[in-house]
């Protein structure tokens, strides 16, 4: 059983930033590409940002020089650096563990608010 907890979130100003990391008991992260998801009251979750067993990423257009995803193997934790962050960033942040093509593990969420 993988049990995946976040940490980092908060209130910031637009413009801010802010660290979210994930870390992990049960699983090793090295194994697995892993992401990123976060979601809107009332709106489908989605993705983020990837992060490949290679360390390749993939990010969603609207973060793409915003926000910077990484894993560090030997800590067992993942991140997510977000700057310029703007108030449409506002969401519930979550951790993925893709363990296969149908199976994932999930952290209980994080919320990221940001506001003026």
């Amino acid at each position: 059983q993988a049990q995946l907890v976040e940490s980092g979130g908060g209130l910031v100003q637009p413009g801010g930033s802010l660290r979210l990391s994930c870390t992990a008991s049960g699983i090793t992260f090295s194994l697995y590409p892993m992401a990123w998801y976060r979601q809107h009251p009332g709106k489908e979750r989605e993705v983020v940002a990837q992060i490949f067993t290679d360390s390749n990423t993939h990010y969603a257009d609207y973060v793409k020089g915003r926000f910077t995803i990484s894993r560090d193997n030997v800590k067992n934790a993942m991140y997510l650096q977000m700057n310029d962050l703007e108030p449409e960033d506002t969401a519930v942040y979550y951790c993925n563990v893709k363990f296969s093509g149908v199976l994932n593990y999930w952290g209980q969420g994080i919320q990221v608010t940001v506001s003026s």
